[in-house]
């Protein structure tokens, strides 16, 4: 009987990954993380989609690095010593794609549970809605649980 309860808390939460931008808080749903690495150079592309202006080299494979304060509109901040890069691995038009997300922090693996699920308010919110899944309440504070496949299509 224990274990029908377990596994109802577990299918209550959702596992995720807390990551910083600026001063606002994300959380990636951990089953999309492959990886979180230091920061690696970057080579430019030249006409490539703005919020993914780039390319790295991880451990042979060249794969897009996506930056989402450029997609959210948010101000463009300097590498610090906790800027990471967040290999996420989803579906882009049927196939599996690794995409590298540029973090300037990364807090820690954490659960959000259902309770805390909240709905993406229509009105006061200055990101498009589609870009995001849900919000959520973590350590009394709101993240948001951004949709990846609709920001990076």
């Amino acid at each position: 009987m224990n274990d029908g309860l377990a596994g109802e808390r577990q299918a209550d939460a959702m596992q995720v990954v807390m990551i910083g931008l600026g001063e606002e808080k994300f959380a990636l749903d951990a089953g999309l993380v492959r990886e979180i690495i230091d920061p690696v150079p970057v080579t430019k592309v030249a006409g490539a989609r703005a919020f993914v202006p780039s390319v790295i080299n991880v451990r042979g494979n060249v794969i897009p690095l996506a930056d989402l304060r450029i997609r959210f509109a948010m101000p463009q901040l300097d590498d610090s010593a906790d800027t990471r890069i967040v290999v996420i691995e989803l579906e882009l038009d049927g196939e599996p794609v690794l995409v590298g997300v540029t973090a300037d922090k990364v807090y820690e693996v954490t659960e959000i549970s259902q309770t805390d699920v909240q709905q993406t308010p229509r009105v006061g919110m200055h990101w498009k809605p589609e870009f995001i899944r849900f919000i959520a309440k973590w350590r009394e504070e709101f993240v948001i649980v951004p949709n990846m496949e609709r920001i990076l299509n």
